[in-house]
């Protein structure tokens, strides 16, 4: 088996001669989220053989590894250690790796208590589109490009290089965690996890399934316990099984055949005038919608909302997928498609056609 620096210089190899060929390449990793985006073109370009925790210092709530590293062996290795990815990345499949998860950045529910994948990395190590290999941060915060050029890799699906090497920021697990679920209408499920959100209360999860409003709590046992006092009423407790099943998309919301859209909005939003079936989690701020509305009525009432859309899962993957851009959030992408791999050798069309 390879060591990391080997497997590293063959794949800046594979890069290099991309580039000299102009042959695209698909980066891929578990193909797990291989779903999400616009099916991309190019020749697979495999991450898994570079894999392994480079460094773990738990002391230091810290950890490095290579890309190709299944998000099941990190979780496993963090958890002899009372502690994890607080991002609560989704998996989707056993074969999930760190890479996908930057690459993708999602988060679970956990994100507006603790933050997003974004905010968990600390730095990286990429081959960009000119077939260097580059160091960003490492295991600090800061580095001298004026970008988080680290951070810039979270979500962007691999369209700006390949992910070698990332670190992260973990957090211990909490103490004690405990949900408790209140029967609520939409409009009052949005005022209650809106006044939640104001209170002092160790939570880590507000999600409303329709009928149902789960809150999750998290921290110390004395804590917990005084906040699912406080919540009162006629509150049920919730299985933490409700919360993975959320993360994996195993509730039986996301069990349809309809096109599945992930919309960002301020939690405060009032409900979307869209037909179909909702689902909010991120106390307001993500919202799950089952429907075969047009795109372009998606899309609009996303941005009107201030927010943004995302077509999860669809059996079309060639149209629009990702909110258009415009303007000068246009033209920035569009500097740094250029600044990273100015031939467009990563993951064509992923996200955009011709990006």
């Amino acid at each position: 088996m390879m060591n990391g620096q080997d497997q590293a210089r063959l794949l800046q190899q594979t890069v290099q001669s991309a580039l000299e060929s102009r042959t695209a390449l698909n980066i891929n990793g578990g193909d797990s989220k291989a779903f999400y985006g616009r099916t991309a073109a190019g020749e697979p370009l495999a991450l898994t053989g570079h894999r392994g925790v480079i460094n773990y210092q738990p002391s230091e709530l810290v950890i490095t590894a290579r890309a190709g590293t299944r998000l099941a062996e990190i979780e496993r290795l963090l958890a002899e250690h009372s502690q994890m990815l607080a991002f609560e990345p989704p998996h989707f499949a056993d074969t999930a790796t760190l890479g996908g998860a930057i690459a993708c950045g999602l988060s679970g529910a956990r994100r507006p208590f603790t933050g997003s994948a974004r905010d968990f990395v600390l730095g990286c190590k990429i081959i960009n589109g000119n077939a260097e290999i580059l160091s960003f941060g490492g295991e600090v915060i800061k580095n001298v490009a004026g970008y988080d050029v680290s951070r810039l890799m979270a979500g962007a699906m691999g369209c700006l290089g390949v992910l070698l090497d990332i670190s992260l920021k973990v957090l211990p697990q909490p103490a004690a965690e405990a949900t408790a679920c209140v029967e609520l209408t939409a409009n009052d499920a949005l005022s209650k996890m809106t006044a939640l959100m104001r209170q002092p209360l160790p939570l880590s999860g507000l999600s409303y399934d329709g009928r149902l409003l789960y809150i999750r709590l998290s921290g110390p046992e004395k804590a917990v316990h005084v906040a699912l006092d406080k919540i009162g009423g006629d509150a049920g407790i919730a299985s933490p099984v409700f919360w993975r099943d959320l993360n994996e998309q195993r509730h039986a919301f996301f069990q349809t055949g309809r096109n599945l859209w992930r919309i960002v909005v301020p939690p405060a939003t009032p409900e979307l005038t869209v037909a179909g079936d909702w689902f909010y989690d991120w106390g307001g701020g993500l919202r799950w919608l089952a429907s075969q509305a047009p795109a372009a009525d998606i899309f609009s009432a996303a941005a009107q909302a201030q927010g943004h859309a995302v077509l999860f899962r669809t059996k079309d993957r060639t149209g629009d997928v990702f909110q258009p851009l415009t303007g000068k959030l246009q033209q920035l992408n569009r500097s740094l498609k250029q600044a990273f791999d100015p031939y467009g050798v990563f993951n064509p069309n992923r996200m955009y056609q011709a990006w």
